[in-house]
């Protein structure tokens, strides 16, 4: 019997719009359990970029610590993404969110001038220099460009962020539901979630997708 696959995940908070896109995190979870492997939940140990009230969309005058959210949809059963090493790992996976966009790196607020957090990035090229593949739900792909540059990535079509992927030095295809873009040069996974108007069904499949190709590729 083969050893089970176990997969790390990278959280960015709680929440859509200050962390990870909390539909697309479970169901990733959920997909990775149902489709046989394990998996372990990472985040930086760092202060959000701010606080959105979820219920208005207003910022909010407080701070919070993106591991401590994180820690609300792992049930505190997540680790500093500092301590990651790829070697322990089958895999690696982004979940979407902005705050993919605002705490792992800054493409909310610079778009294709981001700077990506040190933990991410290392995380990445880790990843990428053990030849393991890395997934990437909704927005994150921005992430793995800006440090990769020439990678194939899809964010499902919208136009602006299209652009300043290609900016970056990516290359976006345009998917829709459930489409997985795959980039043989990184090993790279990508699928669009929520950066489409979509139904949770339709993240559940996206993110069902998006493991069993990671999956089949090990």
């Amino acid at each position: 019997m083969s050893e089970k696959k176990k997969i790390a995940v990278v959280l960015s908070g709680s929440g859509v719009y200050d962390g990870s896109e909390i539909h697309e995190t479970t169901l990733t979870m959920l997909a990775i359990a149902r489709q046989g492997a394990s998996y372990e939940l990472f985040a930086p140990n760092v202060d959000q970029a701010h606080v959105i009230n979820h219920l208005t969309g207003e910022e909010m005058s407080e701070t919070r610590n993106v591991l401590v959210e994180s820690a609300r949809i792992a049930r505190g059963k997540i680790a500093d993404l500092k301590t990651y090493e790829a070697s322990q790992f089958d895999a690696l996976v982004f979940p979407g969110g902005f705050g993919a966009a605002k705490n792992l790196c800054t493409f909310a607020f610079d778009g294709p001038n981001c700077t990506v957090n040190e933990d991410v990035e290392e995380a990445i090229r880790q990843t990428v220099a053990a030849n393991k593949p890395i997934g990437a739900l909704c927005i994150a792909p921005a992430v793995i460009t800006r440090i990769l540059k020439d990678v194939e990535v899809t964010i499902g079509n919208d136009s602006g962020t299209a652009g300043a992927i290609e900016k970056m030095g990516g290359t976006h295809t345009n998917a829709t539901h459930g489409e997985v873009v795959f980039d043989p040069k990184y090993n790279i996974y990508t699928t669009p979630c929520y950066m489409l108007d979509a139904t949770i069904d339709q993240i559940a499949d996206g993110a069902e997708n998006i493991i069993q190709a990671i999956l089949k590729s090990l």
